[in-house]
C-alpha cells in the first residue's frame, strides 16, 4: 500500500494497512499492554466484550501512534506512548458500550451488543470498568511532571463525552433548525471529536513534542472527529443493514438530530412529515423508508457531505507545519479516507 496516494483514500481497509506497515513495530507491545490491562477484568468479561477489542479498527490508537511517530520518527517509541494508545482504545470501547445502552441497540458491528447479550445492568458496569481502567492506564503512562497536564486532559475528555451524550438526549427538536444545527456541532465536538483530539494531542505529548505542537495536533484530531461524525450520520441514511449491522434510518426513527436530517428539516419546512417525525410523530417501517428517501432527495445530504469534507481538509491544513514524513502523510490520508470511503 502506498501512503499519501489517491488509492489510499479509496482503500476500504486503510487503518489495517497503517497498522500492518507503519505501526508494525508497535503492534506487539500494543497487544501486550492491552492483555495486561484486561487481565484484572477477566472474571467479568465475556466473548461479547472481547470481540469489541478484537474486531475494532483501532482507528483512535492509530491516530495517537502516528502523531507520536510524526514527532519521534521510526525508532522505538517510549513505552508510555503505546500504553497511552491502549488506554485510548479502552476509553473508546467504554463509549461504545454506553452508546448501545442509551440507544437500546441490539447489534454492534453485526454482533450482539453488550446490553443485548448480558442485560443493561451488567453492560453499565462493564462499560464503567473500561472507563476506569483507561484512566488508570493513562496515569501509569506518565513519567515526568510535564505529562501531568495529560491526565487532566484525559479526565476532561471523559467528562466532555458524558456531557455530549446528555446533550444529545436533551435536544429539543421543537427549536428552530438553525439553532438545532448550532447545537449539533457543539454536541458532536463533545461526543465524538474530543476523543480524536485527545488521540492526536496525547500522541505528540507522549513522544516528547512541544506543547504548541500538541495543541495543533489536537485541533487536527477534532476536525477529523467532526468529519467522521457527519459521515456516520450520512451512512445511517445510505448504508444497507447487511453492511452496517443495523436498519437504515435509525437516527430518524430515534429522533436523533443528525446533520443531514437537520438540513432536510430546514429545507422541507415544519409541516413536512420528516419534520413532524423528528418532533415526535409516530413512524412505522414503511413510513421510515419513505422518509429516508425524501431526506436523501433534499440538498441536506450533499450539504452535510460538503461540511464533512471541509472538516477533513481543514484537518489536513493543520498538519502542514509539521515536517514532511510518512507518518504525517498517513494522518492526512486518514482524514481523506474518512470522507472518501464508501458506505
Amino acid at each position: 500500500m502506498l501512503l499519501h496516494d489517491t488509492s489510499t483514500a479509496q482503500s476500504e481497509d486503510v487503518t489495517a494497512g497503517i497498522w500492518a506497515e507503519l505501526l508494525a513495530d508497535d503492534q506487539p507491545p500494543f497487544d501486550a499492554f492491552l492483555a495486561e490491562a484486561l487481565a484484572p477484568q477477566q472474571d467479568y468479561l465475556s466473548d461479547t466484550e472481547r470481540a469489541l477489542y478484537q474486531h475494532g479498527k483501532r482507528l483512535r490508537p492509530a491516530v495517537l501512534l502516528l502523531a507520536a511517530r510524526m514527532i519521534h520518527g521510526s525508532t522505538p517509541l517510549p513505552r508510555k506512548a503505546v500504553q497511552g494508545a491502549v488506554s485510548l482504545e479502552m476509553l473508546h470501547v467504554a463509549t461504545l458500550i454506553h452508546d448501545d445502552i442509551i440507544d437500546d441497540s441490539a447489534l454492534r458491528r453485526g454482533l450482539p451488543s453488550v446490553n443485548a447479550a448480558r442485560g443493561m445492568e451488567t453492560a453499565v458496569l462493564v462499560g464503567d470498568l473500561q472507563f476506569v481502567q483507561a484512566i488508570r492506564g493513562f496515569v501509569r503512562a506518565i513519567d515526568r511532571d510535564s505529562d501531568m497536564a495529560l491526565v487532566e486532559l484525559v479526565l476532561d475528555t471523559a467528562f466532555q463525552i458524558g456531557c455530549g451524550e446528555l446533550d444529545e438526549l436533551r435536544t429539543d427538536m421543537s427549536l428552530d433548525p438553525a439553532q438545532l444545527i448550532q447545537r449539533y456541532w457543539h454536541t458532536a465536538d463533545r461526543k465524538t471529536a474530543v476523543l480524536f483530539g485527545l488521540a492526536a494531542e496525547a500522541g505528540v505529548t507522549l513522544a516528547g513534542g512541544r506543547s504548541s505542537d500538541a495543541r495543533r495536533a489536537g485541533f487536527f484530531g477534532r476536525r477529523l472527529g467532526r468529519a467522521l461524525q457527519v459521515m456516520d450520520d450520512l451512512f445511517d441514511l445510505a448504508q444497507d443493514e447487511a453492511d452496517s449491522g443495523k436498519p437504515r434510518g435509525m437516527d430518524l426513527l430515534r429522533r436523533r438530530a443528525s446533520l443531514p436530517l437537520l438540513y432536510a428539516m430546514e429545507e422541507l419546512g415544519p409541516d413536512h412529515r420528516v419534520s413532524r417525525v423528528l418532533r415526535g410523530e409516530p413512524l412505522d417501517a414503511t413510513g421510515l423508508e419513505r422518509c429516508v428517501a425524501q431526506v436523501r432527495a433534499t440538498t441536506g445530504f450533499s450539504r452535510a457531505y460538503a461540511d464533512a469534507r471541509t472538516q477533513a481538509l481543514e484537518a489536513i491544513e493543520l498538519l502542514r507545519p509539521f515536517p514532511a514524513s510518512r507518518y504525517r502523510y498517513a494522518l492526512e490520508d486518514l482524514a481523506l479516507h474518512v470522507v472518501d470511503r464508501k458506505p
